[in-house]
């Protein structure tokens, strides 16, 4: 990496879905696998679920790139972002903020008045984040997709 970033947002294309994938099971693995157990952790990666996910939705995606390199991307349904992901590599050099500058103008170019995401209380590094570009605790509720006691913290924020 050089001390001077080279972003460019754009559309995903068919050739990112390895690098859309590999985005994805890098930032399971520095945040999602330590929370779970070896068990959960063995059948989510057999699941197929991050392929599946990347293939049904992938071409939706906005995408980062980085000096030539996928970095990461921003998926999103009407006001709420489903998934932003930044491979760990780049975090900390406003490749977050520019997917997400980016997805909030999009809603509202759409007409929304806000946008909501969710992200689990274990995640301080995104609670962090996102209260620091403006996002506020909407509400609490037990994170079922993982089935292991986990909390998902829904956040918003008013699009102006």
């Amino acid at each position: 990496m050089t001390d001077t970033l080279t972003l460019r947002l754009r559309p995903s294309r068919p050739d990112d879905l390895p690098a859309l994938n590999a985005v994805l099971w890098a930032t399971y693995d520095s945040t999602w696998k330590p929370q779970l157990t070896a068990d959960k952790d063995a059948r989510f990666r057999a699941s197929g679920r991050t392929a599946q996910y990347v293939q049904s939705r992938g071409h939706l995606f906005r995408v980062a790139e980085c000096d030539g390199v996928v970095a990461g991307f921003v998926d999103r349904v009407d006001d709420f972002i489903g998934a932003l992901h930044v491979l760990p590599a780049w975090q900390g050099r406003g490749v977050g903020r520019a997917l997400l500058a980016h997805a909030e103008q999009a809603m509202r170019d759409d007409g929304h008045a806000q946008v909501r995401l969710e992200t689990d209380s274990f995640n301080t590094q995104a609670l962090g984040f996102y209260t620091a570009q403006g996002y506020a605790t909407l509400d609490t509720y037990p994170d079922e997709e993982w089935d292991c006691g986990l909390t998902t913290v829904l956040m918003g924020k008013p699009l102006a």
